[in-house]
């Protein structure tokens, strides 16, 4: 793993993919033991684009029937969060009655897995697990359980395997962090 540049940032190596691959089969295994018994089809949110990925990879690893299902938000300009959430895409099936597991890429000041959440309760979901493959309690202070946390960072900016900055270095497959230089 060497440094990476995007946009006139470095980034340098964080989270290697073996360790990922780890952290989405612990995620998985516990995700399979609380819906084993289940005889509906819970609803898989891929929130685009950066979960995309980690959706695909949790996706194959599970044992039940589930239907997929994505929706688009954006809190994000450069390296900061702008605190409002925007919904470019809205969700690509009805989830009401449904339940509905979401997947993000990350949660850091949880102000987008908050709407997302209150909107497939306002649309008639069933009941709302959330899934993310990072997590930074640091800066996390909503009162909304995240029920699946695969790894806890610090509260730094980070990219790849899925995670942008501003559109680039989604590919990679291992995580980068950026360099503070």
């Amino acid at each position: 793993m060497d440094k990476i540049t995007l946009h006139g940032k470095t980034f340098r190596p964080f989270i290697k993919n073996e360790e990922l691959e780890g952290i989405i089969d612990d995620v998985a295994d516990r995700i399979n033991a609380d819906f084993a018994e289940c005889e509906d089809v819970p609803i898989l949110l891929c929130v685009l684009n950066g979960a995309v990925m980690f959706t695909a990879a949790v996706m194959k690893r599970l044992n039940f029937n589930v239907e997929l299902c994505s929706i688009k938000l954006s809190s994000y300009v450069g390296t900061q969060s702008t605190g409002t959430v925007l919904m470019p895409i809205g969700l690509t099936s009805d989830v009401k009655d449904r339940r509905v597991i979401i997947l993000e890429d990350i949660v850091d000041t949880g102000n987008t897995i908050v709407a997302l959440k209150e909107l497939l309760f306002s649309k008639g979901a069933k009941d709302v697990k959330i899934c993310s493959m990072l997590m930074k309690p640091e800066v996390y202070a909503k009162p909304d359980k995240i029920d699946y946390v695969g790894k806890e960072i610090p509260n730094a900016f980070i990219v790849g395997y899925g995670l942008d900055y501003d559109e680039l270095g989604r590919q990679f497959k291992d995580i980068y962090v950026i360099d503070a230089q």
